[in-house]
């Protein structure tokens, strides 16, 4: 059976990379959302019938459901639902310029809820359907400078984990991925950068300075990452949690294992608290 897959922020990255796989595959549609269609233009080698382009900029809810529309007028259904749109944020929490910050959010995470908002009843009516969160290691572990853009990933985690009970019976399957560092542009091209300017925090500044080195340098490889999600959102199972690459692995368990063991070691306090 082809399945109908609709992409957020195919213009770069990850998106980019599964929006190829999908493409190429002759069983797949795919519905490729990006803000400027003049950076899909990589998909015009591959056969237009399974493709439509659309313009999305998530924090556009008129757009959302008009990309919602062009999926189920061109291929009747949405299979799976990708949310890899995204943007990045380095700073210390202090120095972190607020109204960047929320508009971070807003992408990071209420786009991404609104762009599933309006996909749900389209699952919820064929009783069938995968949706694919983008998160990232850093909501399963944390390191300075990126306090914020950590928060947005908790958040979407969060979401995913209650998400996914309440469509559990619907046919309806969430996982969340969790990726390492890997050789895209969004450190460069999709993200903010905050230089520390307080004396107290210079100890952080060639963190943020030189965070444009993971373009080249970051041991991930998007194309492996990609062909990964594509290969588990075909199963009949999907993973609810699905950590990709030596930091996701090893960070994320680490810093699970200590929430573990300190939760663990005030279990007398934290039972004394009911009555």
């Amino acid at each position: 059976m082809t399945k109908t897959w609709l992409i957020t922020g195919t213009s770069s990255g990850f998106g980019k990379e599964l929006a190829t796989i999908v493409a190429q595959n002759p069983a797949t549609n795919l519905v490729a959302a990006a803000r400027h269609l003049e950076d899909l233009a990589y998909l015009d080698q591959f056969d237009s019938s399974r493709i439509a382009k659309v313009v999305v900029d998530v924090t556009n809810e008129g757009q959302i459901q008009q990309a919602v529309q062009v999926a189920q007028q061109r291929f009747e259904t949405i299979d799976v639902l990708v949310n890899n749109a995204g943007l990045g944020y380095f700073s210390t929490i202090e120095e972190s310029d607020m109204d960047q910050v929320r508009y971070m959010f807003d992408v990071n995470v209420i786009g991404l809820a609104n762009m599933t908002k309006a996909v749900l009843p389209t699952m919820r009516a064929q009783r069938a359907g995968v949706i694919i969160n983008l998160s990232s290691a850093l909501a399963l572990t944390t390191l300075p400078t990126m306090g914020f853009y950590s928060a947005t990933k908790y958040a979407v985690e969060g979401y995913s984990d209650t998400l996914r009970q309440e469509v559990a019976d619907l046919g309806i399957q969430v996982m969340t991925v969790e990726p390492s560092g890997a050789r895209t542009n969004w450190s460069g091209r999709s993200s903010q950068k905050v230089a520390p300017q307080i004396e107290d925090y210079a100890a952080f500044s060639d963190s943020i300075t030189t965070v444009s080195g993971s373009v080249t340098q970051a041991p991930g490889n998007p194309q492996r990452i990609a062909q990964v999600m594509f290969d588990q959102a075909n199963e009949t199972s999907v993973p609810s949690h699905l950590p990709l690459g030596e930091f996701a692995y090893q960070g994320g368990l680490g810093n699970l294992q200590g929430l573990v063991d300190e939760i663990k070691s005030h279990e007398g306090l934290s039972l004394s608290t009911d009555d």
